[in-house]
Order: C-alpha cells, then structure tokens, then sequence
C-alpha cells in the first residue's frame, strides 16, 4: 500500500479517550484558491514578482508575503520527502527520504544538497532538543532516537508498557526538554515506508521525560496522530488526525506538569474532500503553517496557512504534495520557510520568523 494508501485508510479510533474532546464540528471554509500560472521550476526568472503562488485570503497573509522573492524549488530527487530540521550553527537543513532510507543535508551557503545518513532507519520526522541534537522518529526500528555530539545514537522511546510502538512520525521538544511524539500507524503498514509489522499499541501521543527516563501517554483518542507542535507560548498543543472524516487539526491547553486539557478541533478539512495538514509550525504571531494537500484540488498542494482563530488566510500553492516544513535562514532570522513536498525541497522567504524547530 502507498503513502496515499495509508493516509486515505480510516484507522479505528483508539479506545480510552484520556484528554476530554469537543464533538468535531466544521470550522471555518476552505477557501478553493485559484490555479497560479505555470513556471520552469530550473529557471527562476520566468516568476514575477510577487509570487501568485503566495496567495492571500485575508489581509493577515498580505502582511507575510515578501513582494522581492519567490518559491524556488532547491533540490529534487528523492521519492517521498519528509522531516525538515533547520541546523543555524551548520546553516543547513536535513530532511529525510524516507524510501529511500536516507537523510539528507541541504547547505545554505553552497546551495548543494548532499547525502547526511544512510540508513536512517527510514526516518520520518527530525527537530533538535534544547541542546542542539538531533533527534528522529525511525519508523522501521519503530523508536525515537536521539543523535549524540560524538555521532552515537541514544534510543529515547521504542516501547510502552513492554510493548512495541507502532511507527513515531513527527515530534517536538519542548523548553523543559521533554519530548512530544505521535505515534500512527503508517510505518508498520507496508514495506514502502518502513517494514509491515503489527500494531501492539493504539495510535497515542506520547510525552518522554528524558530527567526521569518516563514515557508516559499525553493523548490517545487519536486516529493516526501526525503532526505536532507546540504554540509560542507553549501553553498550547496543536496536533493533526490524517485519518478520519474529516482529517483535523486539534488543539489542547498544555499544563505545567505536562497534562492536556479541552482538546478541541482547530481547523478540519471537510470542504477539501481528503486533504489533510500532514505537519505544522508555528510563527511568531501564533499562525499556523500547515504542509499538506492530497485533496481531489490541486491549488491545495502546498502549505495552507491559518490564523490563531483557526481562520485560513493565506496558502503556498505547490505542483507536489507537501509533507513537512520548518523555518531557518542564517541571513534572515529564521524568516526563511522550508518545505519538503513529494519529490523535492522548496523555499521561501516570509514576512515573520518561525518558532521552534
């Protein structure tokens, strides 16, 4: 089954619900956008300034469109993309290929995307803790691992209650250092994106305290749990439901010993009729930017933009499917957005700077 396959497939709802949850409602319309003319993507020049596949809903987005630059796509080549991580000290961006069971490092200074690790494990989502390390979901070993200064690898999480995870896909660190990670089931779904396997454990959200060594389960009445991220503040935890009808994006109030409480619906994605936000960030208003696509529409391929009321103002129109995305930019004050979408990795320069990795 491919990724399609996988992110179409509508999972059971994982039983005991430990966070309590506003029945889903529709939020607010999608708006359908409009088709962007056609480019070379290997020659800049036939855009015009500004790029008409920054699209604007809202006066908000008009705000966080730079009118001097446009998307570029800086590399292609891979078969699915994901996990995008901004390195400022290196000043570059690793990304996974998950197929292909690679990372790979895009430096900003030379312009040139060569190979960073191999295997991966077919890694899926990378972010840096607070003391720059890397750390990675590897959906075929089915853990979460953590890159040492010395180039060893710490395993942080590969089990709950002695039995296995399923296929960690996206994560984030918090500034109290615990790590937050979604656990779907894609990974252990084929032989594409990892290695078929059975799932032992529902698809939970997970909380690993790195002081105590404890995985605890911060949120399991999830479908397939993807994306996460925390809001600027960290008072609140954005997560993302690929399988479902709809896919959503929900929200929980963050407490200080780490529990979520009113989980609600933040965004969901009824009027794309199967589009899905695959993985988010937030900037430094609190806007959430959201890697997706997948929709029987293809304007929606891209990164959809919303505003802290869960408004749409504003969408980055792509020709492939986006995955992922982070914010970095050595020159720019972390003003600059990378997406991994499908097949390649894309850039642009926005009007406000991201938080978190």
């Amino acid at each position: 089954m491919n990724r399609r396959g996988f992110l179409r497939s509508t999972a059971a709802t994982a039983a005991g619900s430990l966070v309590a949850t506003r029945a889903f409602a529709q939020s607010h319309a999608d708006p359908a956008g409009t088709t962007p003319p056609a480019r070379d993507w290997d020659d800049p020049a036939t855009v015009v300034y500004p790029d008409p596949a920054m699209e604007s809903f809202d006066p908000r987005f008009q705000k966080l469109i730079v009118g001097t630059t446009a998307i570029r796509r800086l590399w292609t080549g891979a078969d699915w993309t994901e996990g995008p991580v901004y390195l400022g000290d290196m000043h570059c961006v690793i990304f996974s290929d998950i197929p292909n069971d690679r990372l790979l490092r895009y430096d900003e200074v030379t312009g040139r995307t060569t190979l960073f690790r191999k295997p991966s494990n077919q890694a899926n989502g990378n972010t840096r803790d607070r003391q720059g390390r890397l750390v990675s979901c590897e959906q075929r070993t089915r853990r979460v691992t953590r890159t040492e200064y010395d180039g060893s690898t710490t395993v942080l999480a590969d089990s709950y209650q002695g039995k296995k995870l399923n296929s960690p896909n996206g994560v984030v660190v918090k500034s109290d250092n615990t790590v937050w990670f979604t656990d779907p089931s894609y990974g252990i779904m084929g032989d594409h994106e990892g290695w078929r396997g059975t799932s032992e454990l529902p698809r939970n959200v997970y909380r690993f305290d790195p002081q105590s060594n404890k995985l605890t389960v911060a949120a399991g009445d999830f479908n397939q749990p993807n994306a996460i991220c925390f809001s600027p503040d960290e008072k609140q935890l954005y997560i993302s439901d690929t399988s479902g009808s709809p896919a959503n994006i929900r929200v929980f109030d963050v407490g200080d010993n780490g529990t979520l409480t009113n989980g609600r619906v933040f965004h969901d994605f009824a009027d794309t009729h199967g589009g899905i936000a695959d993985d988010v960030r937030v900037d430094e208003a609190g806007n959430l930017w959201c890697a997706g696509g997948w929709g029987p529409d293809k304007n929606f391929n891209g990164v959809s933009v919303f505003a802290p009321d869960g408004t749409p103002i504003g969408r980055v129109v792509l020709p492939e499917v986006a995955a992922n995305l982070c914010f970095g930019g050595y020159q720019h004050n972390r003003s600059r957005l990378y997406i991994t979408a499908s097949t390649s990795l894309y850039a642009v320069y926005v009007g406000t700077r991201g938080v978190g990795v």
